[in-house]
């Protein structure tokens, strides 16, 4: 990450692990510079986090209880914004929000993000950019993922091809290759079933330290009937929902097995997803939580066959970094850059998506 110029801009994002919202500054130019700033995460109220879930898994049918829980989303990240910039000398020159994701079905040209870019405008007093999704739907895309460019400004100095894996919820993959090559899509389930298995055998939202995994065995069997979903078969582009697959591929298992079946399912899938890249990638670099699952990155590099390294070896922070890109994302809003790509999302034609709201 290099450079000082640029503007001042706050990203926000609510990944599919609902455990709260990720908060960064940036200043960055929306192309080659990007310096981070200040990053803090602000989990949700327990309380809230419930409410979201269950609207995730029933989906956004109810209309009511939906604007209910996206004002209270969008209060919550005006909280995060000025919870963030206290203590600090930053004053941001706009706000990149991506809304928390309840439905997601590309082949319906439809993806719905939970907040409400207006009022948070008014909220914290400064431009939003928001609803980053839909020019792309509109244009033929997935709508995700959208952090490749992202991905690809803090790989401009380093070695390629290199790949760029992403395990929040969902796991995807950035493959970046020589001058402007991006190969971009979802490999499969990332943390997701996991914590919600962990939460169901042992009251906490994720496989700590992967504890559970590690006093298990993975069911082979099991694992080959998941990995026989038609979305592997699949060629990019293409992405997920959370609810497209279930823990119910380890239904009847030990907490254990459980937990180790889910863990290889998410290594398998990468290692299936690297039949669809252009070239082998000289080295992979891995962000969101699954970095600190050890035996997630043990069964990764066993998988690969290749060592697997945490983002924070080239100086990146890999908490911090889906809200950083959501604040590079905001300046190539402004400046009318495209955020994704053919090779990223499946548009026809590179697009420039978010909406700008003003205060």
């Amino acid at each position: 990450m290099t450079g000082s110029r640029g503007q001042l801009a706050i990203g926000l994002m609510s990944g599919t692990s609902m455990d709260g919202i990720d908060a960064a500054i940036l200043r960055t130019d929306g192309d080659a510079s990007a310096v981070p700033v200040a990053s803090r995460t602000f989990p949700y109220p327990e309380a809230f986090r419930s409410r979201l879930d269950r609207l995730v898994r029933a989906g956004p049918q109810d209309a009511t209880e939906c604007a209910a829980v996206e004002r209270e989303l969008t209060e919550l990240h005006a909280r995060a914004v000025r919870e963030l910039l206290r203590g600090t000398r930053a004053y941001p020159e706009l706000i990149g929000f991506h809304g928390h994701t309840v439905l997601h079905r590309p082949e319906e040209g439809r993806s719905r993000q939970l907040g409400d870019g207006k009022l948070l405008a008014r909220l914290a007093g400064c431009p939003v950019v928001w609803d980053f999704r839909s020019a792309d739907l509109a244009a033929g895309g997935q709508g995700a993922p959208l952090a490749p460019v992202y991905h690809a400004c803090l790989a401009r100095s380093l070695a390629r091809p290199l790949a760029i894996l992403n395990i929040g919820g969902i796991a995807n993959l950035t493959w970046i290759g020589e001058g402007e090559q991006m190969l971009a899509f979802d490999s499969g389930p990332g943390n997701a079933l996991l914590d919600d298995w962990a939460l169901r055998h042992t009251g906490r939202p994720l496989d700590e330290n992967g504890g559970l995994a590690a006093r298990g065995r993975v069911e082979e069997t099991r694992l080959a009937a998941a990995l026989a979903h038609p979305f592997f078969d699949r060629p990019p582009p293409k992405s997920l929902d959370r609810l497209d697959f279930s823990t119910e591929i380890v239904e009847g298992l030990s907490p254990e097995d459980g937990a180790a079946t889910l863990t290889a399912l998410t290594a398998a899938a990468v290692a299936r997803a690297t039949a669809w890249l252009p070239a082998s990638p000289g080295r992979w670099l891995v962000t969101g939580g699954g970095r600190r699952n050890p035996v997630l990155m043990a069964m990764l590099a066993e998988r690969l066959s290749r060592a697997v390294e945490p983002i924070e070896v080239v100086g990146a922070d890999g908490d911090a970094l889906e809200a950083q890109c959501f604040a590079y994302l905001a300046v190539r809003v402004l400046r009318g850059l495209p955020t994704s790509f053919p090779g990223t999302t499946g548009v026809r034609h590179p697009v420039c998506g978010g909406r700008i709201a003003r205060p």
